[in-house]
């Protein structure tokens, strides 16, 4: 695992989700989402990146 990161495991893979659907990648590693934040889950897409803003919270000055 990559801390706050995706799960990183040896492919080619064939993943089936909860809700049934098939995914499959013959990529040498995969990256597996472990925020549930992206777009390609239960594929990485590197979401996990970009800053969750919270509300009522202000950016800090420089």
């Amino acid at each position: 695992m990559v801390p706050g990161g995706p799960i990183l495991i040896d492919g080619p893979v064939e993943i089936e989700t909860p809700d049934g659907r098939v995914t499959r990648s013959d990529r040498f590693v995969v990256a597996l989402c472990a925020c549930h934040r992206s777009g390609q889950y239960p594929l990485c897409d590197t979401t996990h990146r970009t800053p969750v803003r919270l509300p009522g919270r202000r950016r800090r000055a420089d």
